[in-house]
C-alpha cells in the first residue's frame, strides 16, 4: 500500500511562525537568567511558559504538523510489531550471552597460539 506523495511548500507564515517560537525559547532562557534575583519558582516558571508558548507556536506551522503526523504513523507502526514472548527473548538473550562466551574463548585461545608461535618459537624471546 503506497502513501501518497505530500508536498509542501513553506509559506512565509510558517517561516515567521518558527522565527517566532525560536524566539520565545531564546526569550524563556532569557527570562530565566533575567529573573536571578527573584525565587526559583518564579523563574522555572517564566521558562516553562515560554517553552510552552514557543512548542504550541511550532505545532500550527506546518513543519510541527509534519511531526504530529510522522509521530502518529511511528506509533500505527509500532502497534503493527509482533514483539517476542518472555521465553523467546530469554532463549535470545542465552544464545547472544552463549556466543558472546564461545567468541572470547577463540579470540582468547587464537591470541595465545600466535603469542606462543611468535615469542617462543620464531623469536625465542622466553
Amino acid at each position: 500500500m503506497s502513501q501518497p506523495q505530500v508536498e509542501t511548500v513553506t509559506t512565509g507564515a510558517d517561516k515567521a511562525k518558527l522565527a517566532l517560537s525560536g524566539a520565545l525559547v531564546i526569550g524563556a532562557v532569557a527570562a530565566f537568567y533575567l529573573l536571578n534575583q527573584q525565587d526559583t519558582w518564579v523563574r522555572v516558571v517564566a521558562l516553562a511558559l515560554g517553552l510552552v508558548a514557543a512548542v504550541a507556536l511550532f505545532f500550527t506551522a506546518e513543519q510541527g504538523k509534519q511531526l504530529i503526523g510522522f509521530s502518529n504513523e511511528s506509533w500505527r507502526e509500532v502497534k503493527k510489531v509482533v514483539w517476542p514472548s518472555r521465553k523467546e527473548a530469554m532463549q535470545m538473550t542465552g544464545y547472544v550471552f552463549a556466543f558472546v562466551v564461545v567468541m572470547a574463548l577463540f579470540l582468547w585461545l587464537t591470541d595465545k597460539t600466535l603469542e606462543w608461535v611468535l615469542y617462543d618459537l620464531i623469536l625465542n624471546w622466553r
